[in-house]
């Protein structure tokens, strides 16, 4: 399987003059862990991640050091933790030129990629387009041990799943980090929806689409859904417009 078939097409972003307030909030509300961040004219150009708020000023959880730690990390190093635990704009605070991946990417080489570069999550690019995201989340390591001997989905599965993203993606009760997974006309839905209202909207939906067989329901509601590092999906994005690793994925 290639990353392009699990990854989250669309993506929430924000631009680099977003306040600190706004990106935590927009995490919180849709229930995720990262937003890439993208210039005017919707290039990537870094991103920034829950472990980009674990040391901050306002709750006091900076760096604190006496004299002699001071003098040894530098004054390069002390200046570029107060800015990253200052800073009122993403721009200031987010990982530049993070690390990404092509579409076509076998799942495999993801899970070499995210562990060699303790990442959690890979934009996923087109040239020099981003066109979605994955997250460790969205599949397991034994799933990406077994992808060789799973067969590519044909190109109606292909199909089929553009199909069911487009039938889901622009209604106002579509799921956030909405993900479609489609194998021999097979359809499997992820993602978090508020109502059952919803979730029954999204199968039906999925269900009217041509060459569909089958619909296997993995949503899960919010109260019931885990965490964003533990979730089935990257992302539900629209626009508000990985030093290589930061706190994001570095050990504290």
């Amino acid at each position: 399987m290639r990353v392009n078939q699990i990854m989250t097409p669309e993506v929430i972003t924000v631009g680099a003059d977003t306040t600190i307030l706004e990106a935590a909030n927009t995490m919180l509300r849709h229930h995720i862990g990262a937003l890439p961040v993208v210039d005017a004219a919707g290039r990537l150009i870094g991103i920034i991640s829950e472990g980009d708020f674990i040391r901050r000023a306002e709750i006091g959880t900076q760096h604190k050091r006496g004299r002699w730690l001071t003098f040894l990390a530098g004054a390069d190093r002390i200046a570029t933790e107060f800015a990253h635990e200052r800073g009122r704009k993403v721009g200031e605070v987010m990982t530049p030129d993070p690390r990404t991946v092509a579409e076509d990417t076998p799942l495999d080489r993801i899970v070499q990629i995210m562990q060699s570069s303790r990442v959690k999550r890979l934009p996923v690019m087109r040239g020099e387009r981003m066109v979605g995201i994955v997250t460790r989340s969205d599949f397991l390591a034994a799933v990406a041990g077994l992808a060789r001997s799973i067969p590519d989905p044909s190109a109606a599965d292909d199909r089929i799943r553009s199909d069911v993203m487009a039938a889901i993606g622009q209604a106002p009760w579509r799921p956030c980090r909405l993900n479609v997974i489609v194998h021999d006309g097979i359809v499997n839905l992820s993602g978090v929806v508020k109502k059952e209202s919803a979730r029954k909207a999204s199968i039906v939906a999925a269900e009217n689409v041509a060459g569909v067989k089958e619909v296997r329901d993995h949503l899960c509601t919010v109260p019931s859904c885990p965490p964003p590092e533990e979730d089935l999906g990257g992302g539900d994005f629209v626009s508000l417009q990985e030093e290589p690793s930061t706190v994001d994925d570095e050990p504290l």
